[in-house]
């Protein structure tokens, strides 16, 4: 499983304009995998969403994926640029 390409996806499928958004992936330790993800700032909201359900719930179904497919920990963090 991608755990980018997922992230990717549910990232543009809450915003209006996907061409504004980026993810990457970076392996810090041994224990965690990060994933960047930059969005415009005129559409940091969609992805935060009303006190951070969203952010929360793409949290949870990225760390839900990797828990099954056997992978490290996931931390996301999520900025405008």
């Amino acid at each position: 499983m991608d755990l980018v390409a997922l992230t990717e996806f549910l990232v543009k499928s809450v915003v209006t304009d996907s061409d504004k958004v980026s993810v990457k992936q970076f392996e810090d330790d041994e224990e965690y995998i990060t994933i960047q993800v930059l969005v415009d700032e005129s559409i940091i909201g969609s992805v935060i969403g009303k006190q951070g359900i969203i952010a929360n719930s793409i949290r949870t179904i990225i760390q839900a994926s990797a828990y099954a497919n056997g992978m490290k920990k996931v931390k996301i963090n999520i900025d405008s640029y």
